[in-house]
């Protein structure tokens, strides 16, 4: 497809995107009382990270169906983060790597800033514009919404190759980094790599590889490793991941290991044998994956991700608009591993 089409095919998912958004805002205030979350909880918002700060506000980012800017919306719950108001952070240049597609972005407090990765590559066509790379762009304020926003620079890695979804985490005092990429020399679209960070942008010590796609659920379509998020609980760390091509074969994986291991070790990772989320037919979600982790006001665990309601997608996937945000709680094996249930179905999340 070339750069025009795929510039046709979002712009035509873009004039949509006010029509069902609008009769989710309509659902929302009159099927649905106003703290009951209903799903999908925010339309056409893929890569959808969601997380309480310490500030009491629900802060929301994810990638826009025509990858061109970075948003940022906020809310004091979950349900509100539905109708709240979005402000872009940031836009695409004009020319130069960072001009075309804008990918998967989270945003971070680190050292006191604010910090969102993302993931770009240039514009004019061709194979080039998948020329994927790390970047961040840095709040010159304490308010991620009112601050200005400007480019801090590109992630260093020892490989100069396709790279995106960069998540950090702090564990036992050291801050760390975790992201997809192609490394040379392995056929493969991408895996799981994890350093510890000198610098938002710099390794503090070489990347540990910590997986790579080689079971039947994660190579569907493609060979891919992608999206790492951290659920630190019950004495472990469980960190999640998605799988294969981004339509219904999409699924979601779990790395384990114990709270006292060495995580810079690839050893001390055990790999789920099997999808821990995948797609239900029953209740009609295709394709959950790209997931984080936040805590609804009562304080349990929930899992968002993005998922499409509907199977049968024309063209490429990547440029269908409809993943949407959706949140649902966490339960807990006897042993503290934690329990995905099936995508619940479209409408208000039960209370429990």
């Amino acid at each position: 497809m070339t750069l025009l089409s795929r510039r046709l095919v979002l712009a035509g998912g873009a004039s949509l995107a006010a029509l069902p958004a609008l009769a989710q805002r309509r659902r929302g205030a009159v099927g649905a009382g106003a703290g009951t979350i209903v799903n999908p909880l925010v339309r056409q918002r893929a890569d959808a990270q969601v997380f309480r700060h310490t500030d009491g506000w629900y802060y929301m980012t994810g990638s826009v169906p025509e990858y061109d800017r970075l948003v940022l919306r906020r809310a004091r719950t979950l349900a509100g983060l539905s109708t709240a108001a979005e402000r872009v952070l940031w836009r695409h240049e004009k020319s130069g790597p960072m001009s075309g597609f804008l990918w998967a972005p989270e945003l971070h407090l680190i050292d006191g800033k604010w910090i969102m990765y993302f993931a770009a590559g240039p514009s004019g066509g061709g194979e080039d514009v998948f020329r994927i790379r790390t970047y961040a762009v840095v709040c010159d304020g304490a308010d991620p919404m009112t601050g200005g926003w400007t480019v801090l620079g590109q992630l260093e890695t020892p490989w100069d190759s396709f790279n995106l979804d960069s998540t950090s985490f702090v564990h036992r005092g050291t801050r760390y980094l975790a992201w997809a990429q192609r490394e040379p020399g392995i056929e493969t679209n991408s895996n799981l790599y994890l350093a510890p960070l000198k610098t938002p942008l710099t390794l503090a010590a070489r990347p540990a590889r910590l997986s790579v796609p080689e079971l039947d659920w994660e190579i569907r379509g493609f060979k891919v490793n992608e999206a790492p998020a951290l659920l630190a609980r019950n004495g472990r760390l469980f960190m999640t991941y998605s799988a294969s091509a981004t339509d219904a074969r999409y699924c979601m994986g779990m790395l384990t290991a114990r709270d006292d291991a060495d995580i810079m070790d690839p050893r001390s990772w055990t790999k789920s044998p099997a999808p821990v989320l995948k797609t239900s037919r029953a209740h009609r979600i295709f394709g959950p994956g790209h997931n984080s982790f936040t805590v609804d006001e009562r304080g349990r665990d929930m899992l968002v991700f993005h998922a499409r309601d509907y199977e049968t997608i024309k063209g490429d996937p990547l440029f269908d608009p409809n993943r949407h945000t959706r949140v649902q709680p966490i339960r807990y094996a006897a042993d503290g591993t934690p329990l995905f249930d099936p995508p619940v179905a479209n409408g208000p999340l039960p209370r429990s």
